[in-house]
């Protein structure tokens, strides 16, 4: 299984939500971050399943959550390019390709 590789915006993104839902009630914040990582997990485990959004870039959907994990699948890792809300702006994160 590949390591999973944070983008540091991505991983800022992932913070800042667990915080924002912590906020909003105890415990959700948690909740949210457990989400995230069995979305991962999955994505490590089999990342062809997921569709592609364009190019090379696949997109997860995180369970309970209005959150879509965008990724990469290269040679050595999976490279999480964004933890984006699905009502943020589209395609915000595209400048983070490599």
């Amino acid at each position: 299984m590949k390591p999973a590789v944070f983008h540091e915006e991505a991983e800022a993104e992932l913070h800042g939500s667990v915080a924002f839902y912590e906020g909003r009630r105890r415990g959700l914040g948690a909740d949210f971050q457990a989400e995230v990582e069995k979305a991962v997990e999955q994505i490590q485990k089999n990342p062809n399943m997921f569709p592609l959004h364009r190019d090379d870039v696949r997109k997860c959907f995180v369970r309970r959550f209005p959150f879509t994990i965008f990724f990469q699948d290269l040679d050595q890792a999976i490279w999480i390019l964004a933890v984006a809300h699905q009502k943020r702006k589209p395609n915000y994160w595209l400048d983070r390709l490599e």
